[in-house]
């Protein structure tokens, strides 16, 4: 039994840096499914827990997260690739998954959501009668 993830395109965002335009990075994600639902692991490293958003909007599913490079105090980079990221990554939710029960914990790094399953897509057991 498979459940439908469909991951999303996604834009150009702005950047700190005025006239830049840069593209989030995608985060790699694993996602493992079992009877009760799936589990999706999303490595963000350098997001805080305040510049995480995970948002559940009709069937999409999106994680956004900010990183910020900070510099010690006083000093200003002589040269820098980058001053600051971000992460982001959507997902076509099946209809068999319960997106109003997710759950979400970040730990050092790792963003894991878990979602059920609706009542109706998970496996039951019919019981068989003699006659």
């Amino acid at each position: 039994m498979n459940t439908e993830v469909v991951q999303r395109r996604q834009g150009e965002t702005q950047v700190q840096n005025p006239g830049r335009q840069a593209q989030p990075m995608a985060p790699a994600v694993d996602i493992i499914e079992d009877a009760d639902g799936i589990t999706l692991r999303a490595d963000m490293p350098g997001v805080p827990r305040e510049a995480l958003h995970v948002q559940v909007e009709g069937d999409t599913l999106t994680l956004r997260g900010e990183v910020a490079i900070a510099l010690p105090e006083g000093l200003d980079p002589f040269y820098a690739e980058m001053r600051s990221a971000s992460w982001e990554r959507s997902f076509t939710l099946s209809r068999e998954l319960d997106a109003d029960h997710v759950d979400a914990n970040l730990k050092d790094g790792v963003l894991t959501l878990r979602i059920p399953k609706a009542e109706h897509a998970k496996p039951r057991k019919v019981d068989v009668k003699l006659a």
